[in-house]
């Protein structure tokens, strides 16, 4: 019952999201706090529709610097993994690159990046990659050594080769573990863009809570963190259903209260 299993997963989260707004509304009126503090909701609604005409075209470029950053996260952190997996030379030289690369802020990254490649949305995407990146590359590594040996004794017996072992039962053993990190990626590119966009950008959503906080206005601040984080929300909830459509045979308990009730 699809009805049932929206309730189940949801209403409890809906029903708290509205109470809290509720709370905010009446706190706000009760005790007269500053607009330029904490706006009510109903503020922020009515500030952040007066700017309806510009958000549209922030709202495609920080989405556009997100979707191409965590393409490029895909396209570089998968094959590193499996070269990390493949040969103990190359995981013994990637590994430490990978994790200074992962330790150095990218707020100090974003600076350089701008002058190499320029402002833009070029510069964002790849700021945006560099945060999304790490987990794909542990995440798709983990899930292909964790193939189980017998599994992998029987490819050897059978004299598989290493490409069709990897084709047919260590990518697929992989693929949870893949959309895990991509799910975790994800939200960290939209991180990623933002910060891209608080360092050098003249639009995107990032942009725009800049500008907002230097003309003091915070209901337009708090709308547009709604928007975004609304974005990072809607991006999580696409991987989960790609996650479904492409791993059909997996698919955790805990997600599922229909498969909870019959254990």
């Amino acid at each position: 019952m699809p009805s049932r299993h929206w309730a189940l997963e949801y209403g409890h989260a809906t029903i708290a999201i509205i109470l809290l707004i509720a709370a905010w509304e009446v706190v706000c009126d009760v005790f007269s706090v500053p607009k330029w503090l904490v706006p009510s909701p109903r503020q922020i609604v009515v500030e952040t529709w007066e700017i309806r005409g510009i958000l549209p075209v922030h709202f495609l470029a920080t989405l556009w610097a997100v979707l191409g950053g965590f393409a490029l996260a895909i396209v570089t952190g998968i094959p590193l993994a499996i070269m990390v997996v493949y040969s103990p030379f190359l995981r013994r030289v990637i590994y430490p690159l990978i994790l200074m690369v992962q330790s150095v802020p990218k707020v100090a990254i974003a600076p350089l990046l701008l002058l190499w490649v320029g402002y833009g949305l070029q510069s964002n995407m790849i700021v945006a990659a560099t945060v999304a990146f790490f987990p794909i590359v542990i995440n798709t590594a983990t899930g292909l050594e964790s193939v189980d040996a017998e599994l992998l004794e029987l490819t050897r017996s059978l004299d598989a080769s290493k490409l069709r072992v990897f084709w047919r039962v260590r990518l697929p053993w992989a693929l949870p573990y893949i959309f895990s990190s991509l799910k975790v990626a994800i939200t960290l590119a939209v991180i990623g863009a933002i910060v891209a966009e608080f360092i050098g950008a003249d639009k995107g959503l990032g942009y725009l809570i800049l500008t907002s906080s230097g003309a003091m206005q915070t209901s337009v601040m708090f709308g547009v963190l709604l928007i975004l984080s609304l974005l990072g929300i809607a991006s999580f909830y696409a991987v989960s259903w790609a996650e479904r459509l492409l791993c059909p045979w997996y698919l955790p308990l805990d997600t599922d209260p229909a498969r909870l009730e019959v254990r």
